[in-house]
């Protein structure tokens, strides 16, 4: 499948409607049983075979017009991983295998490369004559596999945060389609290289926290129609982080672990020791590693909000406050200089200049358990906020949905009864097709979930967290990618690289 000709940011930006449009194969492209050719079929490389990994790596086999020809993960096998179950990952492969069997005898959460190889030859041979495959290739170093792999047509990536970029733009570079997990990459230089690389090449992109929810939609209509007078404030407000949280980087040094390359899982960043706090699904409280709690969850919530508004510039400044801790030394309290790691809780207020259909606002962001203040509308009716949500506030009145924005309702609910004549949230309905990047990437239409889509959320994120940093107001000028009221912040935008792996 070769990458279309060169698309202008424009086409990618307003072509929404031919992006979501679904794509059937053809009845001369199947073979017996209803069965794709082998022919037809969109070769991947898959790249990162954790917990995640292999959730969607046995949700992906299930399509068969796609082809899993190659894994590739640092890792070879542990059952060391983090998930949301003991057993989640055990009951995922069991599932896909039809085997009820699978993994009896794991004492842990298992994870890793060989894991990968192990399904994708297991699930293609259900389904071959002799009930054997040997067709998946593993690899350590994704730069080895995109030279060898001569066949493949797109590279899905599953990989920590801070190799997101670094295996994008080199599949990029190779013609090869890229669907990633959020974020597009933790620092915003790379951001940045990353979907200017997806326009130059003309290949198609997709990040996969992209979603269509009709919350948003009818949240614009009331603000459209005067329910809460002129926009002046969006509140969003998450329960993460659900992961440790650290204070400065570990002092032991045990022995990498059997199987595991601790210079590849490094990447681009500098050396240093390995430590369990790094790896796994705990790398997201990293500054280096990962991009906290925004970058978890702030794109599933925030992304289609800004796709349905119209928001395509990014913030001119943002103001970050964060969890302060101290240590006792000597029976001295002392402060903790924390650098290295996302706090345990922060907020975060940016500022917006006007949108093509919005006044100038403001968007908070809140982790950790801190939420806005209870409004004086839930006080009097006996209501709190939930634990995660998100709030629009106006100059007349305020609009109280889910984390998503979904089941709006106006505040209070005589308001809402008088605007809308009902007291009842209307039903939500969220579009987030499993298959629309696949379709996309076989049609050649672009992606609705392209990089460049992206671009504004993906800088509003990244800009947190350099605001987290930098401990101060930062101003933020997106057309220089510069930091105007405080240069020496504008380190944070950028990495430190190991000698190899500049970007």
């Amino acid at each position: 499948m070769k990458p279309r000709n060169k698309i202008s940011r424009r086409e990618f930006v307003g072509t929404t409607a031919a992006a979501a449009a679904f794509t059937v194969v053809p009845g001369h492209v199947l073979g017996r049983s209803g069965r794709v050719a082998p022919s037809d079929r969109m070769n991947i490389a898959y790249i990162g075979c954790g917990t995640q990994g292999i959730r969607e790596l046995a949700d992906l086999l299930q399509f068969p017009d796609v082809q899993v020809t190659s894994v590739c993960d640092p890792n070879r096998f542990t059952t060391d991983y983090v998930d949301w179950s003991r057993y989640g990952i055990r009951n995922t492969v069991r599932e896909a295998l039809e085997d009820p069997d699978w993994g009896a005898g794991l004492a842990g959460i298992p994870g890793g490369r060989d894991l990968g190889k192990e399904l994708v030859e297991k699930f293609y041979a259900k389904n071959h004559r002799s009930g054997r495959y040997k067709g998946c290739a593993s690899y350590i170093d994704f730069r080895e596999l995109l030279e060898k792999e001569k066949g493949i047509d797109a590279v899905k990536v599953m990989t920590p945060d801070h190799l997101h970029a670094a295996v994008s733009v080199a599949a990029m570079k190779k013609g090869k389609h890229v669907v990633i997990h959020k974020p597009i990459a933790n620092r915003m230089h790379e951001a940045r290289v990353t979907i200017d690389t997806a326009i130059e090449t003309g290949v198609n992109t997709h990040l996969l926290a992209w979603s269509e929810r009709s919350g948003n939609r009818t949240i614009l209509d009331w603000i459209r129609q005067g329910a809460i007078g002129e926009l002046k404030e969006i509140h969003n407000w998450s329960n993460r982080p659900v992961w440790p949280q650290w204070t400065s980087n570990p002092v032991e040094t045990p022995p990498v672990p059997d199987g595991l390359d601790w210079s590849m899982w490094l990447g681009p960043v500098p050396d240093r020791p390995y430590h369990p706090s790094y790896t796994h699904a705990v790398f997201r409280g990293w500054y280096d590693f990962g991009g906290g709690s925004i970058a978890d969850m702030g794109h599933y919530s925030l992304w289609p909000l800004f796709l349905q508004f119209g928001i395509r510039s990014a913030p001119l400044c943002a103001t970050a406050y964060g969890t302060t801790t101290c240590r006792i030394e000597d029976g001295v309290s002392m402060q903790e200089e924390n650098n290295v790691a996302f706090p345990h809780s922060c907020m975060v207020e940016f500022g917006f200049p006007q949108q093509e259909e919005l006044p100038p606002f403001k968007l908070f962001w809140y982790d950790g358990g801190m939420k806005p203040f209870l409004p004086d509308e839930l006080k009097a009716a006996g209501e709190a906020l939930p634990r995660e949500g998100m709030m629009f506030v106006g100059d007349q009145g305020r609009i109280l949905g889910s984390f998503h924005g979904d089941r709006p309702r106006i505040l209070p609910e005589s308001r809402m009864v008088e605007f809308t004549g009902s007291a009842e949230p209307p039903d939500t309905e969220v579009t987030r097709n499993e298959r629309v990047w696949i379709d996309a990437f076989r049609s050649g239409n672009p992606s609705p979930g392209h990089f460049d889509r992206a671009r504004a959320v993906t800088e509003t994120i990244l800009l947190g967290a350099v605001a987290l940093r930098a401990g101060e107001r930062v101003e933020y000028d997106s057309e220089k990618m510069k930091i105007t009221n405080l240069p020496e912040a504008d380190r944070y935008l950028y990495r430190e690289y190991r000698p190899g792996w500049e970007m």
